[in-house]
């Protein structure tokens, strides 16, 4: 199979959760040694968490079927630009290759904020409407040298 072949699969998966009111028009599909390991359309209204984006269903379905949370080699297929948290996922599980047909300009004439996401992630903290604030706690340092003495770490 070749790109548009996969990434119709993943407008195809969109189309199913949106028409079943699961979520928004977005689905991804993970293809690794030419077979499919993941897919996954968003499911937000049907899960009541806003981290059930397409992408982030697929990469969930592939590492359980893997049994691994890394997917070297694999590639992912989205109809939509993956937003922040979703190209972060991609990131955390080593995938090096995302094809996708539509970018964050387009989600964002359709009502959706990705291109605002990644512009807030562009500025400086203290510009971002999220305020954060840095407070120090002791037990954070205990956490952090124990982490470091840990032996047998499986780093991700």
């Amino acid at each position: 199979m070749d790109h548009p072949t996969y990434l119709k699969m993943a407008v195809d998966e969109a189309f199913l959760g949106m028409r079943a009111g699961e979520g928004g028009p977005f689905g991804a599909i993970i293809i690794r040694d030419g077979k499919i390991i993941g897919r996954g359309h968003n499911t937000v209204l049907k899960s009541n968490d806003p981290t059930a984006h397409a992408e982030v269903n697929a990469i969930r379905e592939a590492c359980r079927l893997v049994k691994n949370p890394h997917l070297s080699g694999a590639v992912i297929y989205s109809n939509f630009e993956p937003c922040p948290m979703c190209l972060a996922a991609i990131y955390w599980a080593d995938i090096r290759s995302l094809y996708f047909c539509k970018g964050r300009s387009d989600a964002e004439k359709i009502g959706f904020m990705d291109k605002h996401l990644y512009h807030e992630l562009s500025i400086r903290e203290d510009q971002r409407e999220i305020k954060t604030h840095h407070v120090s706690v002791p037990e954070m340092e205990q956490l952090m040298e124990e982490w470091m003495r840990l032996e047998g770490k499986n780093l991700y």
